[in-house]
């Protein structure tokens, strides 16, 4: 029982540091270097997690990981219905997007489309995202009740970057005015770098289920670009909807 336990610290610690030595994970889990090593061998037969790189030092987590997380969350479904639309997405705009889903008090990054630009936003999937500072976290915190929004408030709004809104009255207003007008803008509040607009997956239910975003490097973000991204993901989010409920009623489309 100990070496299963050890073996989940160590790839929980594998997949929050990636890409990590056995050193640092030894000293974040307080296992024996040894013990950590053996556990990390056990790991890469099992598929879990590889070399960074082709190096034998350093160690990331595999797909694997991904796909069972998927399953456990039923992602795989969404997955399926949104990523045609998110490909029209990145059609239109020419920027990232993202498919992000609620996980306790943050927001996790599942699927990503690129842009074809030089400059574009690169976040590995898996990456929390906070639910204050980034705009699939304000899209789907609007989108579900105020109990989410009390607890976060209750718990403190840390601070990213100079542009992170850490007072609650103030978060309070945005997400009334996101409710208003169907999506949530980011610029630079999370990374200094990183602006994006977003809008709630939302099914017939009222669950929110997930948020789609465009994101772009602060640089090529402007105020006409909020407007514009924010009706085409407005749009976008409402078409996974239907088609998820679609699926779930076994209709052959919305």
């Amino acid at each position: 029982m100990q070496n299963v336990l050890n073996a989940l610290r160590v790839l929980e610690t594998v997949a929050a540091r990636q890409p990590v030595g056995v050193a640092a994970i030894a000293q974040e889990t307080g296992i024996p270097k040894s013990t950590a090593q053996r556990a990390l061998r056990t790991l890469q037969t099992a598929g879990w997690i590889r070399p960074a790189g082709g190096e034998l030092t350093r160690w990331v987590v595999t797909t694997k990981a991904l796909q069972v997380g998927r399953r456990a969350t039923g992602e795989l479904g969404l997955r399926d219905v949104a990523v045609p639309v998110m490909e029209k997405l990145r059609a239109r705009t020419d920027e990232t997007v993202h498919l992000a889903v609620p996980e306790g008090g943050k927001v996790v990054l599942v699927e990503r489309l690129e842009t074809s630009q030089p400059v574009r936003i690169v976040l590995p999937l898996g990456t929390d995202l906070p639910l204050h500072a980034s705009a699939n976290g304000k899209a789907v915190l609007a989108a579900g009740g105020p109990e989410p929004v009390e607890e976060l408030l209750a718990n403190g709004l840390p601070r990213h970057t100079d542009t992170t809104n850490t007072e609650p009255d103030r978060l309070r207003a945005e997400l009334a005015a996101i409710r208003e007008r169907g999506y949530a803008t980011n610029s630079g509040e999370w990374r200094a770098d990183v602006s994006a607009v977003a809008a709630p997956v939302v099914l017939g239910s009222g669950r929110v289920v997930a948020s789609i975003s465009v994101n772009v490097p602060t640089s090529r973000m402007t105020e006409e670009s909020h407007a514009a991204f924010g009706a085409l993901v407005r749009t976008a989010a409402r078409d996974i909807a239907r088609g998820l409920d679609g699926a779930a009623r076994g209709d052959d489309g919305p």
